[in-house]
């Protein structure tokens, strides 16, 4: 079985190649969840984040926006020492202030769903990359969606972290053409979508 090659040998990263990487995620509690970690990840590894999870489930009441918006200053300064995710004072800022931005959203769109869609038309854009070198770190979709996210408040929200968080959400179908999950996620090898964006 082929994989994208950055799945490499781990068990915990193959799992989350196979089973939720580039899968469409409509549920807004996974999307504030990958919208977290992906900003968490900024300047480290997936599997850096990847086996934090747990520790960032319980740390941030599994991602519930309502209780992570009301984190006060006591609660940021607990979690710095919390060895089960990534203690820098910016990024565990920023869930908060994300949470509560999130919460307008939701507020003005009915669910964040609902408005981070309607950027792709409610539809998976579908790439077809040869290889992971294909592959861009950033478009000028994530772009807009970054300008947005800022607009409305959001931290931590750049054109490569959106990026990969459309990747996650499966927003974009980037798995390689070679790889079992590209058309089991709908790729259809066309001249528009090997064209990317």
């Amino acid at each position: 079985m082929t994989r994208c090659t950055w799945a490499g040998s781990d068990p915990d990263y193959i799992a989350y190649h196979d089973r939720e990487w580039g899968v469409p995620l409509h549920d807004d509690r996974s999307l504030f969840e990958f919208l977290t970690l992906e900003g968490a990840q900024a300047g480290l590894s997936w599997l850096t984040i990847l086996k934090r999870r747990a520790g960032y489930r319980r740390a941030f009441a599994g991602f519930d926006p309502a209780v992570v918006a009301a984190f006060d200053q006591q609660r940021q300064a607990e979690l710095l020492t919390d060895t089960g995710i990534i203690r820098n004072r910016l990024k565990i800022a920023a869930a908060s202030s994300n949470a509560r931005a999130f919460l307008s959203v939701q507020a003005e769109f009915g669910s964040f769903d609902a408005y981070l869609w309607r950027f792709v038309d409610g539809k998976p854009l579908q790439n077809a990359w040869l290889t992971p070198a294909d592959v861009p770190a950033s478009t000028p979709l994530s772009d807009a969606v970054s300008k947005d996210l800022k607009r409305r408040g959001f931290t931590f929200v750049g054109s490569t972290i959106m990026y990969a968080f459309m990747q996650a959400v499966g927003m974009v179908n980037d798995h390689t053409l070679d790889c079992f999950r590209w058309k089991e996620l709908g790729g259809e090898r066309t001249e528009m979508s090997a064209a990317g964006f």
